[in-house]
């Protein structure tokens, strides 16, 4: 069986492991959990190649109990029934532990046909998924849970790793080497996940070992794709780096925000960029500087119609220049607290002059000096609510400035 590299060199201590010394280092926690023998439901997040299998393995092994895997991708409910029915037999007297990878693939239904069992011992549960729990997994489970993340691994980490592997596939011989700016730039382009690093190893490895016996940079280049990371749309990744532009944003760091913007258009994803952009023009530059949203608007039609790669210049034409606006979120947070009103059902009954059709009482402002006269607007119960607070800055604090003398407050 042509088994792949990475699972040749798995650890099988959590001394070998690279990474995660958080969770599996002298001090970690989940080091110690396991050493002082309790062994309990467990739910490992993190993204792909960051050794959350590799752990459950080494958990297993040393847990003394019977050890029973199923991957989520495949499995079905008659699946996970017949580990439930092990529970009732000789094998499972000592306990059963089901390493169940890729949980986020089970519905509900089957996450629940576990819970019974894990909750009296019968079976203790680990499960992995390179998405958050807390989206996916049944809240019952997380309760009954320890949650351990599992973060991408340092490319120092992975270079022990890779010297590892190395010395596996040669046997003990140096009959292929490795250029010293090759290890750098395959630890590197792993981006994180181990697997993918070794998975590249092995194939350069064949290839030098055909021609020169050298694995190059040029070599490791040829087999690399142009877009590397953990990147899927459709996951929690991808929200990550929407979630980072916009904080980058809001925080006036205009180099982070180009930074997770080109990491965004890297992945091809055009769309949500441009989506979060918008967004960010009236949620934290807002009333500040409301012209962010035109131009904002402008540059995200420009770079529709572009596509890419070009559209990547006038996408970082409008984060540079929302990075560095001044900042407002004073229309967010009224909007969200009159929605807030209205969702505890604040507010029925509107002012009887704004109603139509004859608007008794109401009285036009444009006849009256300077456009304005006071009169009540919001529903009885909220009259003297304030949404909305002007901002420091100078456009709100002129419009302050502006209303506070004409309504002479």
């Amino acid at each position: 069986m042509n088994q792949p590299l990475a699972d040749r060199v798995r650890p099988r201590d959590f001394d070998e492991m690279v990474g995660q010394q958080q969770l599996v280092g002298k001090n970690g926690i989940l080091r110690r959990m396991v050493e002082s023998g309790h062994i309990t439901n467990m739910i490992f997040f993190g993204p792909p190649g960051t050794g959350k299998t590799t752990a459950a393995n080494i958990i297993a092994e040393r847990s003394g109990m019977t050890l029973r895997r199923l991957n989520a991708t495949t499995a079905s409910l008659s699946d996970v029934k017949e580990v439930i029915d092990e529970t009732s037999t000789l094998l499972g007297s000592g306990g059963i532990l089901l390493y169940l990878d890729e949980i986020q693939y089970f519905n509900k239904k089957q996450q629940q046909s576990l819970l019974e069992y894990i909750e009296d011992g019968r079976i203790t549960l680990i499960a992995s998924t390179t998405e958050n729990p807390y989206f996916y997994v049944y809240n019952a489970i997380i309760s009954r849970s320890a949650v351990f993340e599992f973060r991408p691994v340092s490319a120092d980490d992975i270079s022990r790793a890779i010297i590892r592997a190395l010395g596996l596939l040669n046997d003990s011989s140096e009959r292929v080497k490795l250029a010293p700016d090759a290890l750098e730039y395959l630890s590197g382009c792993g981006a994180g996940d181990v697997r993918r690093s070794l998975g590249l190893l092995e194939n350069a490895f064949y290839l030098a070992e055909a021609a020169d016996g050298i694995i190059t940079k040029e070599l490791l280049e040829g087999l690399t794709p142009k877009v590397l990371g953990s990147f899927d749309r459709s996951g929690d990744v991808h929200y990550d780096l929407l979630s980072c532009l916009q904080k980058s944003i809001r925080g006036s760091d205009q180099d982070a925000a180009v930074f997770y913007l080109a990491k965004l258009l890297e992945g091809g994803d055009l769309i949500s960029a441009c989506r979060r952009l918008q967004v960010i023009a009236s949620e934290d530059i807002g009333l500040a500087y409301p012209m962010a949203a035109v131009i904002v608007k402008a540059c995200v039609d420009s770079a529709r119609e572009l596509g890419l790669p070009e559209a990547r210049i006038p996408l970082a034409n409008a984060a540079v220049l929302l990075a560095t606006a001044p900042k407002s979120n004073t229309a967010y947070n009224a909007i969200n607290r009159a929605a807030a009103d209205i969702a505890a059902g604040k507010g029925q009954d509107v002012p009887v002059h704004l109603r139509s059709p004859k608007f008794t009482g109401y009285k036009y402002p444009h006849d009256f000096p300077n456009d304005w006269v006071e009169q009540q607007y919001l529903p009885d119960e909220l009259k003297n609510v304030r949404y909305y607070e002007f901002g420091t800055n100078k456009t709100e604090q002129a419009a302050k400035a502006y209303w506070d003398k004409i309504k002479n407050t």
